[in-house]
Parts: structure tokens; C-alpha cells; sequence
């Protein structure tokens, strides 16, 4: 129904080969071999590091939300606010609760707060970075009423 991968955006790909030439730089001392690994390994290891942040996933299955390592019935969830740059920061900062769960990558300025409605839950709110708010909020409207038709 909807799936969405938070990756990270190609400028802060340049990160990992920052770190490469770092790495590179500090082992040019010792020898050229030495600075070619450091290069190679300092570069590996930054994109690794930067893939798995970018590695987070979204998605409105059948009947559930996944989001990240978390997995909520959609009959768990209630209304959705899809939120611009102002209230995304806002929910993020100020306004933010800290028993709120939070998918939260700084490089995409939208998100989607989504209302916990399970009692038995201390959770009171879903707060998901998303570029496609409306979209993931559509999404959950229709797994909900989906579940609700579906339920005896």
C-alpha cells in the first residue's frame, strides 16, 4: 500500500569520501600503502555508517504500520496531521513529548504525526519523517478502513 526508504540525499555522500581522504591523509606518514588502505577503509566504512542511517523503511502493509523496527495494528492508530517544515520542527522540538515515537531523519524537512489510540500503550503519538505525508496518511486511512471491514 505504501512503502517509502528515508535514504540519505547524494550531498551527504560526500561524507564517506571526506573520510576516506582523512583517513588517508593521517596514514600518509607511516607509508603509501598505508594511505591507500587508510582511503579505502575510511571510505567503506563512512558509507557503510551513512547507508544503514539511510536504511530506515515505512510502510502500510495489510493492517499494520511498519516504521523502522516498530510494527503497529493500523486499528491501534488514529488521526494522522501531516506537517510542513514550521510544524515538523515544531513537533520535533517544543512541542515534542518524550514518550512519542520518533522516525526521525533531519534531512527530510516533512513528517506525519500519527495519534495513538491503544490504552495499553504509554505511546501518545507516531512522529515520522516522511517527504510524502499526504500520501502515508492516505495510506493509513484506507489499511484502517480495510481493517475495519475485514473485522467481525
Amino acid at each position: 500500500m505504501y512503502d517509502e526508504r528515508l535514504s540519505a540525499p547524494a550531498v551527504l555522500w560526500l561524507l564517506p569520501v571526506g573520510c576516506g581522504i582523512s583517513f588517508m591523509l593521517v596514514l600518509l606518514v607511516f607509508s603509501p600503502i598505508a594511505a591507500l588502505l587508510g582511503l579505502v577503509a575510511g571510505g567503506v566504512g563512512g558509507a557503510v555508517l551513512l547507508s544503514s542511517y539511510g536504511s530506515p523503511r515505512i510502510r502500510v502493509t495489510q493492517g499494520h504500520l511498519l516504521a523502522g523496527e516498530a510494527k503497529i495494528p493500523v486499528t491501534a492508530l488514529g488521526e494522522t496531521e501531516a506537517l510542513d517544515r514550521e510544524a515538523a520542527f515544531a513537533w520535533r522540538t517544543t512541542k515534542a513529548d518524550a514518550r512519542a515515537f520518533m522516525l526521525l531523519r533531519g534531512y527530510i524537512p516533512t513528517a506525519l504525526r500519527v495519534v495513538v489510540t491503544d490504552p495499553d500503550d504509554p505511546t501518545p503519538y507516531l512522529y515520522l519523517s516522511t517527504r510524502t505525508p499526504d500520501r502515508l496518511a492516505a495510506a493509513l486511512e484506507q489499511a484502517r478502513q480495510e481493517a475495519a471491514t475485514a473485522a467481525p
